[in-house]
């Protein structure tokens, strides 16, 4: 049995059932002497002080879990992740299955997936100006009307390459089935210790994704002259403006997100059924 006295909810307010399903949920939790408290997904870019929370449950969708996870992860706890809408990549606990999830990880039925994340961090003139965790993945682009970008990459300290594209993305496995996938990127499984590095359009088609081990570092230096300006997103919810000479470090973060994983369905499943791969 795992004691959970204290639940966080994460919820997605902008989905009609979102308020229904926290109404439905808090009731339950008093019913149980489960104390609850609340956050709204955006409501802000830091948790306040909650102390001795034992697991938090999204609202949501897949964005409202990545908010989740970068709001918790030096908490530790696992996140239940329900999906307001149909199963996700992410969320792979549908609004039905809740309160038997909820009870099946309670009496120790239901595992814990440990996700790699990864911290992002900008130095310019030596000085540290921004820094993030994501779970998802994080993007370097253009910003203006002309999309290619120039960029030096080194992992750890092998020089790799000048590269000139619309830019690169660099993905966890859990990243791996989102926009990396959309721009050419392999498909991950999440229990891996990786990550990847896609390229986005670039203009030498020798240039190729690329997997590498969750223990080697990225640099992405921002090379003097582009032709426009470049932005840097983490998972699609927070974003910083580049400047030429910037260097950008991503590498696995010491923080893992604890996703409560689900008895109906596997990471094989949610691809051939997102994917709507059929065969024959």
């Amino acid at each position: 049995m795992r004691r959970i006295r204290h639940v966080l909810m994460v919820i997605n307010y902008q989905k009609d059932i979102g308020t229904i399903m926290q109404q439905e949920i808090s009731e339950y939790l008093k019913q149980r002497g489960i104390a609850c408290s609340t956050y709204g997904y955006q409501d802000g870019d830091s948790l306040p002080v909650i102390e001795d929370v034992d697991l938090a449950i999204s609202l949501g969708g897949d964005g409202t879990v990545l908010y989740c996870a970068r709001l918790i992860q030096h908490l530790g706890i696992p996140i239940l992740a329900v999906n307001l809408g149909t199963f996700g990549f992410i969320t792979e606990i549908t609004r039905e299955e809740w309160k038997n999830a909820f009870e099946a990880y309670e009496q120790g039925h239901l595992g814990v997936s440990y996700r790699v994340m990864l911290r992002v961090t900008v130095e310019r003139d030596h000085k540290h100006v921004f820094s993030a965790h994501g779970l998802n993945d994080s993007v370097v682009n253009a910003s203006g009307l002309s999309r290619v970008v120039n960029l030096q990459l080194r992992i750890n300290n092998t020089f790799l390459g000048d590269f000139r594209s619309d830019g690169v993305i660099i993905a966890t496995p859990t990243g791996s089935t989102a926009y990396s996938l959309a721009a050419g990127g392999p498909i991950v499984h999440t229990d891996m210790d990786a990550l990847i590095l896609t390229p986005i359009c670039p203009f030498t088609l020798s240039i190729r994704p690329l997997i590498i081990s969750g223990n080697d570092v990225i640099h992405i230096e921002v090379v003097p002259r582009q032709r426009t300006a470049l932005n840097l997103s983490v998972d699609g919810q927070e974003m910083f403006s580049l400047m030429e000479g910037d260097l950008i470090t991503l590498e696995k973060s010491h923080s893992r997100a604890m996703l409560i994983e689900s008895d109906q369905r596997n990471f094989y499943e949610v691809v051939r059924s997102k994917l709507k791969w059929s065969g024959g």
